[in-house]
């Protein structure tokens, strides 16, 4: 079974609320095809991030919305699509009211963006959207913040900060998370951060050859263990990537068994590339089972069997 572990379906009532959203977000039937040429099985629907909630009157009826809209696609596609539920962050009273009721309607999994107007995912405001997940069994998915990541108050460019801003700020959530102890409180919590966890594959040696030698002179907490040790324990998406070297680059920080394939549709639709990397590595007709699928259905349990 192939399933897609990142994609996006923004519902037109949201769509419209945006600036970047509006045209080629909300089209279900064209993922449907463009799964169905490619014979991927199932998709799992998470937030791209966007400044909706702005235009909505806050995350409150953003969340109203888009958890429903979403719910209702995928009873309407229920062997096709997983949906993942996002939590209002700027009402801390109304997490736990919205975290039921996704999973009343029938979502599978947490989508979180890497930060919220700076605010990263170590904040003891998500405590409990962990707590929930843990629960429940509900994989965290963390996409990049779009919004405000960090380095765009230096510099804001069309170009530059989706490609670098973005993925730094998912980068720079896994070192606060870890900082912050929140990988040691919930280790069960099964936490998947997109794009291969931004410049981690990169910057991981230098996470665990730094840490060696702040320790020696006392200028870094004791975390217990290496930084690559936590990052080992995690999961990463490809997000689109069609490059062999950052597959094989991802590697380094994890174990196949945490690789999930993921198309990041519609923001790509090269699915044939995506794909097809994933085929062109040494990996093991076994291991490209799991990245393609095998790793996400284990982690979904019942419900992806």
């Amino acid at each position: 079974m192939v399933i897609d572990a990142h994609s996006h379906y923004m519902p037109p009532q949201v769509a419209q609320k945006t600036a970047f959203f509006k045209e080629h977000w909300s089209d279900a039937d064209k993922q449907l095809r463009l799964m169905d040429g490619h014979h991927v099985d199932r998709a799992l629907l998470v937030y791209p991030t966007s400044d909706a909630h702005l235009n909505m009157g806050g995350w409150e009826q953003l969340c109203r919305v888009y958890n429903s809209s979403v719910a209702d696609l995928v009873k309407k596609y229920p062997d096709r699509l997983i949906g993942a539920g996002i939590v209002p962050v700027d009402a801390p009273s109304a997490i736990a009211q919205e975290l039921k009721r996704m999973e009343d309607l029938g979502l599978k999994a947490i989508s979180l963006a890497s930060s919220y107007q700076g605010t990263y995912l170590d904040d003891a405001l998500f405590e409990e959207v962990y707590a929930f997940a843990r629960a429940r069994h509900f994989p965290v998915h963390v996409h990049p913040q779009i919004m405000d990541p960090i380095g765009e108050q230096r510099v804001r460019d069309p170009l530059l900060s989706p490609v670098l801003e973005y993925v730094f700020d998912v980068s720079m959530c896994i070192g606060k998370m870890m900082m912050s102890g929140v990988f040691l409180r919930h280790p069960d919590v099964d936490f998947i951060f997109a794009h291969y966890g931004g410049v981690l594959p990169v910057v991981k040696e230098r996470f665990d050859s730094t840490y060696a030698m702040l320790r020696k002179r006392d200028f870094v907490k004791d975390l217990g263990q290496t930084p690559g040790e936590y990052f080992r324990n995690l999961y990463f998406d490809t997000s689109g990537s069609r490059s062999q070297a950052s597959l094989l680059a991802a590697l380094e920080v994890t174990d196949i068994s945490h690789i999930l394939w993921g198309s990041d549709f519609p923001a790509n639709q090269d699915l044939a590339g995506s794909l097809g990397v994933i085929s062109q590595t040494i990996l093991s007709s076994s291991e490209r089972g799991m990245v393609l699928g095998g790793n996400l259905t284990r982690l979904l349990g019942s419900f992806s069997s």
